[in-house]
């Protein structure tokens, strides 16, 4: 039927027309002139996968804010449709505040955050090779599924999938559990790690001795696995208590998603 003259499109209709514009022009960070600007290499696709509980959020949220402050162009997708608990798409108005392209779900960030609606305006910064994009995947396996949507467009880039490895938690206390975990995240997501993470921590009370108990059993879980340590993260008063030759770039974590008195 010919809607009437006046008339707005159904509300499917409208939310389409939106999804397929942000894709084709997503909004990424534009810089202008004045502010600096790296250029030294072309984006990194970034996927941040790991063990419920690891500090997967804490460290997408940190490492994007981190590139950002640098003069990247960034974007950052929400992808964990599993836990609506600590989610980055949290600190959307932050990261924004810093130039970083927040994608989350085609519902918009905050509305009925239970759903598993993923917007399709996250392809964008993944066709983009000047992007710097990072996702942030749900815990375990079935936190990682969602990436087969997206596994041809990764596999299109030379993406960097990096298992978090949080030796506190109760089933990556060792090596056989942290490769249990990194073997069954690669089986349901169908892509490979390409690194690791040390991110031990106790939120706010994490001590120089935790990152380096942390990192001994991330560096056995590399030579086990092959995989470098990419990044050893933790709040910045640790992190200046362990040496400087350790593997791995030093990452801050800036406890966006904890309240100061979480």
């Amino acid at each position: 039927m010919k809607a009437r003259q006046g008339t707005l499109p159904p509300v499917t209709s409208r939310r389409a027309s939106s999804e397929s514009a942000q894709l084709r022009t997503w909004t990424g960070a534009r810089r202008t002139p004045s502010e600096p600007t790296d250029t030294r290499q072309p984006g990194t696709v970034r996927i941040i996968a790991g063990h419920y509980g690891s500090g997967k959020t804490e460290v997408a949220v940190s490492l994007a804010m981190r590139l950002a402050a640098a003069g990247r162009t960034v974007a950052l997708g929400d992808l964990d449709i599993v836990n609506p608990y600590f989610r980055s798409r949290e600190q959307a108005a932050a990261m924004e505040a810093a130039g970083i392209a927040v994608h989350s779900s085609s519902l918009g960030h905050n509305l009925t955050l239970d759903l598993p609606a993923v917007s399709a305006a996250i392809r964008g910064p993944l066709v983009d090779t000047t992007c710097d994009a990072i996702l942030d995947v749900g815990g375990n396996g079935v936190g990682a599924k969602v990436l087969v949507e997206f596994a041809a467009d990764l596999r299109r880039r030379d993406y960097e999938m990096l298992l978090v490895v949080n030796a506190y938690r109760p089933e990556t206390a060792d090596v056989a559990g942290v490769i249990e975990q990194l073997r069954t995240i690669e089986a349901w997501s169908t892509l490979h790690c390409t690194g690791l993470i040390s991110n031990t921590h106790l939120l706010r009370e994490t001590t120089a001795a935790d990152v380096l108990a942390g990192y001994r059993l991330t560096k056995a879980v590399s030579a086990q696995t092959g995989l470098p340590i990419a990044y050893v993260s933790a709040i910045s008063p640790a992190l200046g208590g362990v040496s400087d030759h350790l593997e791995g770039e030093r990452l801050p974590i800036g406890m966006y998603l904890r309240e100061s008195w979480m």
